[in-house]
């Protein structure tokens, strides 16, 4: 009956021993994590690309809400850092992180590669929010990957 390819496969490889080796019954290694987070009347739905670093760039916009108090766009703009290999002490970090943070990081043994100020390598994203209580909806896109936050058309205001 053959099989299914979609844009999962195209992660596979023919490289001999490589994790994602093309072989059967076998999926590579994939990260479509969307998220979604809730507290009180406050829903918010999200997703964030960007391979090894996706759970990472998750993580730092979930706490620039929670610990930062960020909206959902700022939480998408907010400089980002990525660890992507497992060994030594290297750290990707964008270019907008302040001088003297870069500095404290080098103190610390940290061995820092600066990319641009929204590098693509930190994962675009997007996200929605809806709060409950007043039906107010939000959306926004991260600058580092194409996207929008296109309103939703209100049916109360529009001509008929």
């Amino acid at each position: 009956f053959g099989f299914h390819l979609h844009n999962r496969a195209g992660l596979f490889t023919l490289e001999e021993g490589h994790p994602n080796q093309l072989e059967p019954r076998k999926r590579p290694f994939h990260t479509i994590i969307p998220a979604v987070m809730e507290k009180g009347n406050v829903h918010i739905g999200f997703g964030i690309m960007g391979g090894l670093n996706q759970a990472q760039a998750h993580a730092q916009f979930v706490s620039n809400i929670v610990d930062h108090g960020m909206n959902i766009q700022l939480a998408l703009e907010a400089p980002r850092f990525t660890k992507l290999d497992f060994g030594g002490c290297g750290v990707s970090i964008e270019g907008r992180v302040p001088e003297e943070t870069l500095k404290q990081l080098r103190r610390w043994g940290h061995q820092l590669e600066v990319l641009d100020d929204f590098a693509s390598p930190m994962g675009g994203g997007q996200a929605v929010q809806f709060d409950s209580a007043t039906g107010v909806k939000y959306g926004a896109s991260s600058p580092r990957k194409d996207g929008a936050a296109v309103p939703e058309p209100d049916p109360y205001f529009t001509d008929e």
